[in-house]
């Protein structure tokens, strides 16, 4: 090793000791290594179950970091982790690169060009990967292997200071064992992933590690499609009650007649059609947590004995007369204004402030920045092995739609639109190795309101003179939601786009509102 690579390198190690948190450290550490060796492009993984998860990279395309690369689809990756020490591929080597089109300064297939992965490991685990690309043929082979045991050791050292940092940052909520376990998870596990880097995510992940370690109730506010379930289920991961169950009700999706059932069971003979006695969803997560979706839409009379389990902890099954007693953690959520609720009386005002002992609001994507491009990224790698394609990559314009649309279906809406282009793209290129999504296969444009809407008379000219500010808000809202249908031909989703909301609350407010369309696309309302 040269004496200048050498007290770089001490320097780097002396950097990285003064670094201030997770991110810094492993961006210097990049910085760092580029520095020690001329390369294009540097990526540090993390690795857990059969997956690499990138945890920080410098010279690739932004949505790198929300992909997720399956070793058994990536046969250079699976060579690295499966060698004990820095490996060199050969210029020529035929095996698919992982970044085919995702360097910043290279379009397309890569040329023949020098790559190279250091295996990273912790007390004989496996616990990531760093890997190093450059244009330039040949760049890695007079590197010294004194210099790259060096790097890959202090990479190795860097990676485990943060699952330790990690740890230490949990332990006030859970003991050392589960620490451990969900620290990883955290950082390395995919599925149930919360993706993304924006202030407002850090903020989200930060109420989150901290309720988590309580029994407090939690009400999960935000828009359809953000994401509220997938925060539901990370609490209850990374909770005490972590081994029991996690039960899911969908309180939209009931009859009135049957919520009471859903919730608190019944007996064999309750009801006409109660032919057996069947246990309801606070019974199966007795013990654990229950997760209410849509609370708002829960009628009062159902309000009344939630709001009794609350206080209490007792529940009554339909048909039953003795109580019984259960030990549930309730996570509700909504997409409502549950204060204007309870000021319009839909909402049950006591039981509004026992939902919100810990409130959690969700930001819809277009508060996100960048964090579409991750997001889309994640949905891209995912949606390359559903479809059989090697490569799937965003070109620059395509970025720039993402980043400039406003996504009133939020997550949702953006998983759709890079499936929907994806199947597009499959179909113009079915043999191409790398395929590209053009801002044209994306189909997305920037919002623009509803039109003409100054032609709608305000008031409404059927408002009566002594009309409530309810019933003529109510009014204004049928006439808007009926033009927008009008300009839409009778299509939801088009008229939703229009008003700039999610489709399904469009139509939950339509049947609210007695609108309806005809199949002559007539709309009509009373």
């Amino acid at each position: 090793m040269s004496l200048n690579s050498h007290h770089l390198l001490v320097e780097v190690a002396l950097d990285l000791a003064n670094s201030l948190n997770t991110g810094d450290r492993f961006d210097r550490l990049l910085g760092s290594i580029r520095k020690a060796i001329a390369c294009d492009a540097v990526v540090l993984l993390g690795f857990r179950d059969g997956m690499l998860t990138p945890l920080a990279m410098q010279g690739l395309s932004s949505d790198v970091l929300g992909r997720r690369f399956l070793l058994a689809e990536h046969p250079r990756l699976q060579r690295i982790c499966d060698s004990n020490k820095p490996l060199l591929f050969a210029n020529d080597c035929d095996l698919p690169d992982p970044y085919d089109g995702l360097l910043v300064s290279q379009l397309g297939n890569l040329p023949i060009h020098s790559c190279m992965g250091l295996p990273l490991y912790s007390d004989n685990q496996l616990i990531g990967v760093v890997t190093l690309d450059s244009f330039k043929p040949h760049a890695f082979d007079d590197i010294e292997l004194k210099t790259l045991e060096l790097i890959t050791a202090l990479s190795a050292a860097t990676l485990k200071t943060a699952l330790e940092f990690k740890k230490l940052e949990l332990s006030a909520h859970h003991a050392q064992e589960v620490v451990k376990e969900l620290t990883q998870e955290a950082l390395l596990k995919d599925g149930g992933e919360i993706i993304g880097q924006s202030p407002v995510m850090q903020t989200l992940k930060n109420n989150i590690e901290l309720v988590s370690g309580s029994n407090f109730t939690v009400l999960i506010t935000g828009e359809t499609g953000v994401g509220k379930e997938l925060v539901a289920r990370k609490i209850h991961q990374l909770s005490e009650r972590k081994t029991a169950p996690l039960v899911y009700l969908n309180c939209a999706s009931l009859p009135e007649s049957l919520v009471e059932s859903e919730l608190f069971g019944h007996t064999k003979g309750a009801f006409t059609g109660a032919d057996k006695a069947r246990a309801g969803k606070f019974q199966l997560a007795n013990g654990g947590t229950l997760f209410l979706d849509e609370v708002g839409e829960l009628p009062l009379s159902t309000q009344s004995k939630l709001l009794r389990v609350l206080q209490s902890g007792e529940i009554q099954p339909v048909g039953q007369d003795k109580v019984e007693h259960v030990d549930v953690r309730i996570i509700a959520a909504t997409n409502r204004n549950l204060e204007k609720e309870v000021e319009n009386e839909q909402f049950r005002s006591d039981l509004y402030h026992r939902l919100m002992v810990y409130p959690i609001h969700l930001p819809s994507l277009k508060e996100r920045g960048e964090d579409v491009l991750l997001l889309a990224g994640y949905f891209l790698e995912r949606i390359s092995r559903q479809l059989n394609i090697r490569q799937l990559r965003l070109t620059s314009e395509a970025n720039t739609s993402l980043l400039n649309y406003s996504w009133p279906g939020n997550v949702r809406e953006l998983e759709h639109v890079i499936s929907r282009a994806a199947l597009r793209a499959k179909a113009i290129s079915p043999h191409q190795a790398i395929v590209s999504l053009t801002s044209e296969l994306l189909e997305i444009t920037a919002d623009t309101p509803v039109s003409s809407l100054a032609e709608l008379d305000t008031p409404p000219t059927n408002s009566q003179p002594n009309m409530s500010l309810k019933a003529a808000t109510e009014a204004f809202q049928k006439r808007v939601i009926a033009h927008a249908l009008q300009q839409a031909d009778g299509n939801w989703a088009h008229a939703a786009k229009q008003l700039q909301m999610d489709r399904s609350n469009l139509i939950r407010m339509a049947k609210r509102l007695n609108i309806t369309v005809q199949k002559n696309t007539q709309i009509t309302f009373n």
